[in-house]
């Protein structure tokens, strides 16, 4: 038996342990959002954060995660909150769309590993992922806007921190 620990909660599988992740999670937990492209982990639409780093699911098999923390899409955020989904919304990046959850997955990767990448630094994360519509300059976009937004709100979250329970900042 096999324990997929996907978006904070725990999943028993007993299938095919050479099975695709990308498949359990689609067709067996019905997490969808994660896209299968290229099935040979050169595209990156089926990207997800396996203990908090981009992984190829279409290319890594069940066996290998069992017990460990993996993050969909879906599990990036409850309510599209995270920095990135609000980048790429608010610069509309999406073309077709379809690679769009493997790419801004890769983003949430890189900003937690980097705050604040250059462009040559996001170009080497994100040169894995592959967009049939050419939006890259957009993505591009996003990620410096979400690195950004994410600046903000940490120090938002610092300065909760610091009002603490006293309600004065700094008390």
């Amino acid at each position: 038996m096999i324990t997929l620990n996907v978006n904070g909660r725990a999943h028993q599988y007993s299938d095919d342990e050479n099975m695709p992740l990308l498949w359990a999670l689609r067709d067996i937990l019905n997490y969808t959002g994660t896209k299968y492209g290229c099935g040979k982990g050169l595209c990156g639409a089926c990207t997800v954060h396996l203990n908090g780093q981009p992984v190829r699911s279409c290319a890594t098999p069940v066996a290998a995660v069992n017990g460990q923390k993996i993050t969909t899409i879906e599990g990036l955020s409850n309510d599209g909150e995270h920095p990135v989904q609000q980048a790429w919304q608010t610069l509309n990046v999406p073309q077709c769309g379809y690679c769009q959850s493997g790419q801004m997955m890769s983003a949430a990767a890189l900003l937690a590993n980097n705050p604040t990448p250059n462009d040559e630094q996001i170009e080497q994360a994100m040169s894995g992922n592959i967009c049939r519509c050419g939006t890259y300059e957009r993505i591009k976009k996003a990620i410096h806007l979400a690195a950004d937004l994410s600046t903000t709100t940490a120090n938002a979250a610092d300065l909760a921190v610091d009002v603490g329970a006293t309600g004065k900042k700094g008390a």
